[in-house]
């Protein structure tokens, strides 16, 4: 594995010229030069520069390829026209007319059976060996077949701490994110059977070593472009190289930035979802990065006054599901059979920590949504409600000597209690 370029501090703030002069070390001539190359980017449920870091990348590489085409790694997010797509790219119509009237602009369509291709199967023993135990079968691996199509996969995407994988970014750019299938959903299964608490944050963890070694049987070669944002935009760090190492690098810098340690648990946090979460299904997150704080017996609000959809996708099924802790679903799958391992695993992780014993849920923490989801809704899911018009914000800021935390464009930075050795 070849050492990535890049650079980064949890204080610095990366210039234009110095993104391109990364990208030029980091995505040589000969790499690119009369290829086609497949550049995979996030959707609008991350923050990057992203506007910047498009247009650094395409002086970098369509004047040397065959071409330069995009494509949204949506995972199973809603869906992108390509006007959505240029907008989330800040290009406009003159723009594409001129400097990207070579490139295309697409959205993965995970809806569409005939979007993948089947790359082999990672054997049982395998995934015994992998998982440490937790899983024998053997699982399909199945992606996007716009990758047989292209020379080179360039992957280009933030790094934050993630629920499923432990830190998102590198590999996870092609599973889930231009991949489908059973083995999206057992991965997530994975990651939610292990807990969100014992992956988040993590570097190394069970779920990257599986989409990782999914990333190996694919065909075309990729390579890497690993952002990190510190709060408020700012590219903080990036790395240019293999998925794996040029991942690893930026997923060191954001444990730094996006890991705070808190002193003492709290028994009420408030979480503001930002606009970029537009269904629970993302705004889950949260959840996900806050609930490490929240004192047994505690509260955790999910406030989104913005968001009225559980998910486009998934929602029929959390409808009929609701949420609930891990072991709910462990301890009688033949219930489920039907479900999505994906949805199932969402569940568990909004839900959070709890048991499930004689037939009767304990949750650790309680959990709220303050949105304009129906409380009828929240209720038939096993979800608090609150009416987020009668929340008043300043009522939870700066009380966290009264055990009350608010966390402002919560999702992207994790909580967590300081160890006890500390």
């Amino acid at each position: 594995m070849s050492a990535a370029v890049g650079t980064g501090s949890p204080t610095s703030a990366l210039a234009a010229g110095e993104v391109a002069e990364l990208l030029e070390r980091g995505i040589p001539p000969e790499l690119v030069s009369g290829k086609r190359v497949l550049v995979l980017t996030p959707d609008a449920t991350r923050t990057c520069p992203l506007p910047m870091m498009i247009r650094a990348v395409h002086a970098q590489v369509a004047g040397r390829a065959a071409a330069c085409d995009y494509m949204v790694a949506l995972g199973s997010h809603r869906i992108m026209t390509e006007a959505e797509i240029l907008a989330l790219y800040a290009i406009t119509e003159r723009k594409r007319a001129d400097e990207f009237a070579s490139s295309r602009f697409m959205s993965h369509r995970w809806d569409k059976p005939e979007s993948f291709v089947r790359l082999g199967r990672i054997g049982e023993g395998e995934i015994e060996e992998i998982t440490g135990g937790l899983f024998r079968e053997a699982v399909d691996v199945d992606i996007n077949r716009a990758v047989l199509e292209y020379d080179l996969i360039l992957i280009l995407g933030p790094v934050f701490p993630h629920e499923v994988v432990g830190y998102s970014g590198g590999n996870k750019y092609l599973f889930p994110g231009i991949s489908g299938g059973e083995f999206l959903h057992f991965f997530h299964w994975l990651g939610a059977v292990i807990t969100c608490i014992r992956t988040i944050g993590h570097k190394h963890t069970p779920v990257r070593r599986v989409v990782d070694r999914a990333a190996a049987m694919v065909p075309t070669p990729c390579h890497c472009v690993a952002m990190v944002v510190a709060p408020g935009n700012r590219l903080a760090g990036l790395y240019v190289g293999t998925p794996e190492e040029a991942w690893s690098r930026a997923a060191d810098l954001s444990a730094q930035i996006h890991v705070h340690y808190s002193g003492r648990s709290y028994h009420t946090v408030l979480g503001r979802a930002p606009a970029m979460y537009a269904e629970l299904w993302v705004a889950g997150k949260v959840m996900y990065k806050l609930e490490p704080v929240v004192a047994d017996g505690g509260k955790l609000i999910i406030y989104a006054p913005h968001l009225a959809e559980i998910s486009s996708t998934w929602g029929h099924y959390l409808e009929r599901v609701g949420y609930h802790v891990r072991d709910y679903f462990l301890k009688q799958m033949e219930r489920f059979a039907d479900i999505p391992r994906g949805v199932l695993a969402h569940s568990t992780h909004v839900r959070g920590l709890g048991s499930f014993e004689n037939g009767l849920e304990k949750p650790r923490i309680e959990v709220v949504l303050a949105t304009a989801i129906p409380e009828a809704i929240c209720r038939k899911i096993n979800l608090g409600y609150m009416d987020p018009r009668e929340i008043d914000l300043d009522d939870y800021r700066n009380r966290e000597n009264e055990g009350i935390l608010f966390v402002d464009h919560a999702g992207e930075t994790l909580y967590r209690l300081e160890p006890e050795d500390a």
